[in-house]
């Protein structure tokens, strides 16, 4: 393939996050580890940071030696079930793709390269879980179905979720990382501490918002960005937080 072809194919591939928000929640999660934890990163990842690995996952989509893990980046959940009630795909989901992450992490049996590897799924596969739109309906493909106008320019909804927003409000990844919404150090706490599973509740409450929000005819614009870009932000928040507890676990 042709370089010029390359990356047009590759600009093309709906983007977790977009990797503005993917390379956010890495940022963040940088600045909430421990000296500890950051240095045996740097030391993994080859001095790589958090930021520039979180859009691997997305990266190796188009290496067919690779085509495995594309289920990994969702869960399909009707809005009426639960993560617990619903249909696993046989092939693996965004759920199990974390826990397997953290396993193999956790694991004094594999290589360093292989730990690499998943240190690079897991950053992504976070972010992943906290974008409303990996966690919704099977029928329309996460919402890459329901077709949307944004200003004016076709869309889909879960591409608006990923990414649409976010580059609308010309931010880069540093910018946005530093005008992420301020919590209370309690909140942060309690932020850190939840599980897995009140994060997969937690995010398909929001999805249901979403689905539930979308006007019938969808020309969105100023109003949609202006109703919803705070609850972006603080996804990216949270997924920040989570992923920098969840490294302090493992490499503690």
């Amino acid at each position: 393939m042709k370089p010029l072809i390359l990356l047009l194919y590759l600009t093309s591939i709906s983007s977790d996050w977009g990797a503005t928000g993917h390379r956010v929640i890495g940022e963040v999660a940088a600045q909430h580890i421990s000296k500890k934890t950051a240095k045996a990163i740097e030391g993994l990842l080859d001095g790589a940071s958090l930021a520039f690995v979180s859009v691997f996952a997305d990266d190796i989509k188009s290496d067919d030696r690779y085509k495995t893990f594309y289920s990994w980046h969702f869960a399909n959940i009707n809005l009426n079930e639960t993560y617990e009630s619903s249909l696993k795909n046989p092939k693996g989901d965004l759920v199990q793709a974390v826990e397997t992450c953290v396993s193999k992490l956790k694991s004094k049996a594999i290589s360093r390269k292989e730990k690499q590897f998943y240190l690079k799924l897991l950053v992504h596969f976070i972010g992943d879980l906290h974008q409303p739109m990996h966690l919704a309906k099977k029928q329309d493909k996460g919402g890459n179905k329901v077709k949307i106008k944004w200003y004016g320019k076709s869309s889909n909804l879960h591409r608006l979720w990923d990414s649409d927003m976010i580059n609308s409000s010309q931010f880069s990844y540093t910018e946005l990382a530093q005008n992420l919404p301020l919590i209370s150090s309690e909140a942060l706490e309690q932020m850190k501490r939840s599980s897995l599973s009140f994060w997969l509740s937690e995010t398909h409450e929001l999805t249901k918002r979403v689905y539930e929000g979308l006007p019938e005819k969808p020309n969105l614009g100023y109003k949609y960005q202006y109703e919803n870009f705070n609850l972006i932000r603080l996804q990216l928040l949270r997924a920040g937080v989570r992923l920098a507890s969840i490294l302090e676990d493992i490499f503690r």
